[in-house]
């Protein structure tokens, strides 16, 4: 037996709709799939479906559907909209699937990422609480143009929704909306879409529709008005995508403040959904923290920063420096202008200064890579010093090879270390070095060409140079 999700007595489906074309768009990409705050805005829409436990989630696709498919895979069931004929024509292909079902349903555009599992739960217990066959969640805005109307009776119930082109001059004045969301008994829902019909000048099978056939048969029409009404904000275009993202940037900010995060400047800071970060963490601005990333508590990040797909500890200061994929243990400092890239695993206590770039490369506790270095497909021990201008050479144009330094030891400026290749605990490479052999523990290694220095020869040579140039 399933559960009955968050409303115990109340068998709870969706049909999300995702089988536009998404032509205003201008994209290869399908509409859905753009990303808002880091991730698709279908995806917005599914994960406030899964809090709210719907227990079947039915998503309509379309023209595109296999990159939506693709993206959300089992997640949800799905039915193919062949061609455009209206949303009514849309939700109608779930027939097959949900006709049958004693439920709630829930129907709801793909293309509004904006709406809270919170509006959600409380306009199903309208729905539930007011025993009506169908409710419509509602928006109040001051500029209504372009949406469909909600008509409500002398006792406030929905008597219907008018579209913005049909609208009498008294119905061109009402601020409440249809956002596009219903939630109606599941099989009244079928059954009055089965009375759906195309005349009309788009010959389409409207949605809305539905409710005036609802109506007729005298069952009682709810409708809910959205507490926040930038939730009813549907995208169509880029620009309306860019107005989704800075709302919901500032969502995801504010919360984050709300847990005990310090944000300098909000206005520059950019965090995608889904990051984790600890309280008395400080970002400063320029900061930019993307794809699932943890942030550690009293850390400081920024400023001019980028954490991506990052794992980081506490007490932890990263400034003016790049971090892909990697994991950083507590109490390090990073940059400024440090380079991590994807593999890399910083211990605690650990420098990395400016100018270093780190590749899948692991570096132990208390060790310090100062400045001015390029560690790559590397282990590094604990206690390590790395001087200025340190290459580990990686790469003999056909394969990828492994440089280890052990515990303690110290690497001076300007050593290049040709791996595959080991220097062993406690050892001492000296300044300007080109090592190609192992080194063992408690050695020095020097590998330089002898100095040659000729006294009174600096004035000859700037004189032959200069002959020669002149010549």
């Amino acid at each position: 037996m399933r559960n009955k999700g968050r409303f115990f007595d109340l068998e709870l489906l969706s049909i999300v709709l995702a089988a536009g074309k998404g032509t205003r768009m201008k994209s290869k990409l399908h509409k859905l799939l753009h990303p808002v705050c880091g991730k698709p805005m279908v995806g917005h829409v599914i994960d406030v479906l899964k809090e709210i436990q719907c227990n079947r989630i039915v998503t309509v696709i379309g023209h595109g559907g296999e990159a939506v498919q693709s993206y959300l895979g089992n997640q949800v069931e799905y039915a193919v909209q062949e061609k455009q004929l209206g949303t009514g024509h849309a939700v109608l292909q779930a027939k097959a699937l949900l006709e049958n079902e004693e439920a709630t349903t829930i129907v709801i555009n793909g293309d509004g990422p904006l709406i809270t599992a919170k509006s959600l739960t409380k306009f199903i217990e309208v729905h539930k609480e007011s025993n009506a066959a169908a409710t419509i969640l509602t928006a109040e805005l001051d500029n209504p143009h372009g949406y469909g109307r909600i008509v409500r009776g002398d006792n406030q119930q929905v008597t219907h929704i008018v579209e913005q082109k049909d609208c009498s001059p008294e119905e061109n004045e009402i601020k409440e909306i249809n956002t596009g969301t219903y939630c109606v008994n599941n099989k009244k829902l079928f059954q009055a879409l089965n009375q759906v019909t195309n005349q009309n000048a788009q010959g389409e099978y409207y949605l809305t529709d539905i409710i005036g056939i609802l109506k007729q048969q005298k069952e009682k029409i709810e409708g809910y008005v959205l507490k926040d009404p930038n939730e009813s904000f549907g995208i169509n275009d880029r620009i309306q995508l860019a107005q989704a993202e800075k709302i919901m940037k500032d969502r995801i900010l504010q919360e984050h403040m709300r847990n005990g995060v310090t944000i300098i400047d909000p206005l520059n800071t950019y965090v995608e959904a889904e990051v984790l970060i600890g309280m008395d963490t400080t970002l400063l601005p320029g900061t930019r923290i993307t794809a699932n990333s943890h942030i550690g508590s009293s850390c400081i990040i920024g400023p001019n920063s980028e954490i991506q797909s990052t794992q980081i500890g506490d007490y932890v200061t990263i400034k003016q420096s790049v971090v892909i994929d990697s994991f950083v243990e507590n109490h390090t400092t990073i940059g400024p202008f440090a380079y991590l890239r994807p593999g890399s695993k910083i211990g605690e206590h650990v420098k990395i200064g400016d100018f270093v770039e780190i590749k899948n490369a692991t570096v132990d506790h208390h060790s310090k890579i100062s400045h001015l270095s390029y560690v790559g497909d590397a282990k590094v021990g604990k206690n390590v010093n790395i001087g200025c201008g340190v290459v580990t050479v990686n790469y003999d144009g056909f394969r990828k090879h492994v440089t280890e330094i052990e515990d303690e030891a110290f690497v001076g400026s300007n050593a290049n270390l040709i791996a595959p290749i080991k220097v062993g605990k406690g050892s001492y490479v000296v300044a300007g070095s080109t090592l190609t052999e192992d080194v063992e523990e408690d050695s020095v290694a020097i590998a330089r060409v002898k100095q040659t220095t000729k006294k009174g020869y600096a004035s000859k040579l700037k004189n032959r140079i200069k002959n020669k140039t002149n010549n």
